[in-house]
């Protein structure tokens, strides 16, 4: 399949591979996206996605954990991975010379047959003081707890550390039923962005990822409620962090568009309604933004401030003010022009690096199945219209769905 200098080949074994030709770069980017994270997760074994991303890196059957990382290095190039609660990716940028170095040390970490048990006692307290150093960031432990709120007893407010309880307890047997179940063709995405040829890319791959063929676990509960309503947490810190959440739409779903417009408008950057009106005219908080999170059949929404404790309830107030604002009239037409246009430079030049292009062919293949044009994706933040934006607002900010996270000092 192709799609002007995209293409996806689709392997017997279900392995797919997508790239994207690049001829004015020197480099490529290239990610191995395994469709699972901590949403895949049980209670009992909290953490093991993050905890695997953590021991591919170590030795392997044909190189030490120092010589993984100095193969790409030593080239010039870098390599490293993420999980998220859906997702966990290994990628690395290099030059495009080195390719089939790049697809080999790939290949080689995420193929295993076994961890050697002091190499999971040693990883197992680099991430247990991971935990802990989750605790000394309110302003991102706030986020967490906004997610174990809305989506409560569901996987997808489960903590993507896991918890010290969960990685405790976790067993070689576990870590590898789990990559057993996760870690199969039909379950993983090649990307690959730059100066390259994606028939070369499919040699190389075919070559040298050599996973079981057994099914796949890819299976995913929907949530079945929300959480709304007010949690207080108190510790011993001196700034009040405050979230907002509610439940939003999905990565394909097409009033998407209209969310990051509303984004844009509301908190995204120093010019949006939110920094205007609470930091700049009310001086409450240093930092206050919207954000959001798309999954494969849902999603939130949250605004996030920090602010002096005794300002929390009127912080709050003026919040649920600028919401319920969107909801009683359109936006101007030029405020709604002005958010469009931030938003289509933001994401065309973000698309300047192979990695970010790399990033969105993956994000395409896995929520949409194929690829999208940028004109595609231009022209969806184009059609949204003040109504169809004020539509959406209506629908969200409904004060009924809201959860309020008040993370604040003891005392």
């Amino acid at each position: 399949m192709i799609y002007q200098s995209v293409h996806k080949t689709i392997l017997p074994n279900g392995l797919t591979i997508v790239s994207e030709h690049i001829p004015y770069v020197r480099s490529i980017s290239l990610g191995v996206w395994v469709k699972s994270g901590s949403r895949s997760e049980t209670p009992e074994n909290n953490g093991v996605a993050h905890f695997l991303e953590h021991l591919l890196f170590k030795d392997t059957e044909r190189r030490s954990a120092r010589d993984v990382v100095r193969n790409i290095e030593s080239l010039g190039g870098m390599i490293n991975a993420y999980t998220s609660k859906e997702q966990t990716c290994f990628h690395v940028e290099i030059l495009d010379e080195h390719l089939p170095q790049a697809v080999d040390v790939l290949a080689d970490i995420l193929f295993r047959k076994g961890f050697p048990e002091n190499e999971i006692e040693k990883e197992r307290e680099v991430i247990l003081d991971e935990i802990q150093s989750l605790e000394d960031t309110p302003d991102e432990l706030v986020q967490d707890i906004l997610m174990e709120k809305l989506y409560p007893g569901h996987s997808l407010g489960f903590s993507i550390l896991g918890t010290e309880q969960s990685i405790a307890a976790l067993t070689l047997r576990e870590l590898m039923n789990f990559y057993h179940a996760h870690y199969c063709p039909g379950n993983i995405i090649i990307a690959a962005a730059g100066n390259l040829e994606h028939a070369r890319l499919v040699d190389l791959a075919q070559g040298s990822f050599s996973f079981s063929d057994q099914p796949c676990d890819s299976s995913v509960e929907a949530p079945r409620q929300y959480g709304k309503g007010e949690v207080r947490i108190t510790r011993p810190i001196n700034q009040a962090h405050v979230c907002l959440g509610m439940p939003a739409f999905s990565y394909s779903d097409p009033r998407k568009y209209d969310l990051l417009v509303l984004n844009t408008v509301l908190g995204a950057g120093m010019g949006s309604r939110l920094f205007q009106n609470i930091r700049e005219t009310y001086g409450i908080a240093y930092g206050i933004y919207s954000f959001f999170d798309f999954f494969s059949d849902n999603g939130m929404f949250g605004v996030y401030l920090g602010t002096d404790p005794k300002k929390v309830p009127r912080a709050l107030e003026l919040v649920e003010k600028e919401l319920a604002v969107l909801c009683k009239r359109q936006i101007p037409r030029q405020e709604l022009q002005e958010a469009q246009s931030q938003l289509k430079g933001n994401i065309v030049l973000g698309l300047e690096s192979t990695a970010a292009r790399m990033n969105r062919l993956a994000m395409l293949e896995i929520y949409f199945d194929g690829f999208k044009t940028i004109d595609y994706i231009v022209e969806a933040i184009d059609r949204t219209t003040r109504r169809s934006v004020w539509e959406t607002s209506c629908e969200l900010f409904r004060p009924e769905n809201f959860l309020r996270v008040v993370f604040s000092p003891e005392g």
